[in-house]
């Protein structure tokens, strides 16, 4: 057995111990930021349902249909929060097990492309709970049936705003990937360019997957995504011409 066959099972090894203590380190900031948010688990949930019962009618209020709901959905969201808060940390851990192969020049422009992701998941959901839900919900009131009275179980509730976070959040990454492609040499900016009209039939695509079925909602998630599109050509751009000298 010569040296580097010597050391190859201690290297696993190593990079296995390595991948268990970032995995725990993930873990506990998740446990600790939900210990520290679930007294206010209540609260949260009336902060989170706020755009949904500021259209319901006089006197109505939101239902638990389930014994169980009204302790379990602000847990869900609880643990939700904590997640969504832990993530640059997550991000910083993956980043740790990736940066050692990844040279100074890439590394430089991979944080940048990590605090944009961040960044971006972020500004997705803050757009969805601050202009989406609020014009979304005002119109599902207003197209309520005569005689109907509009009343939102808890859970199914936050099953669906967590749903639509989750996708325009991951709908704000386009900037990213698109950078990403690009900077990757799969693909070049002027074909990006000349596929404009596909990607914008592309993001009404997934705008009517990853959103409730009705246009107004699909419409709230296909524009930002290809504005997004957009910001990722022109960062493209800046990225190709050194390329290109």
């Amino acid at each position: 057995m010569n040296a580097l066959e010597h050391h190859a099972p201690i290297a696993v090894v190593s990079h296995l111990r390595q991948l268990r203590s970032r995995l725990l380190r993930c873990l506990l900031a998740i446990v600790l930021l939900f210990i520290g948010l679930f007294p206010f688990a209540q609260t949260l949930y009336t902060a989170i349902s706020a755009p949904l019962r500021a259209f319901l009618p006089a006197g109505a209020s939101m239902i638990a249909t389930s014994v169980t709901s009204p302790l379990m959905a602000p847990f869900k969201l609880t643990l939700m929060l904590a997640l969504f808060v832990a993530m640059p940390l997550i991000l910083h851990q993956v980043w740790g097990m990736v940066a050692p192969v990844v040279y100074r020049r890439e590394r430089r422009i991979a944080i940048a492309l990590l605090v944009a992701s961040v960044t971006l998941f972020y500004a997705g959901m803050a757009f969805a709970f601050f202009l989406v839900f609020p014009m979304m919900f005002g119109f599902f009131a207003s197209v309520t049936p005569e005689g109907v009275e509009m009343m939102t179980d808890i859970a199914l509730y936050l099953d669906f705003i967590l749903a639509l976070f989750l996708a325009f959040g991951l709908a704000f990454q386009i900037p990213v990937a698109t950078f990403l492609v690009v900077w990757a040499g799969m693909i070049d900016v002027q074909t990006l360019s000349k596929s404009r009209a596909y990607v914008i039939v592309g993001c009404f695509v997934v705008g009517m997957i990853l959103t409730p079925p009705d246009v107004f909602s699909q419409t709230m998630l296909a524009v930002p995504m290809w504005l997004l599109f957009e910001v990722g050509l022109v960062a493209s751009r800046m990225v190709s011409r050194p390329h290109a000298l």
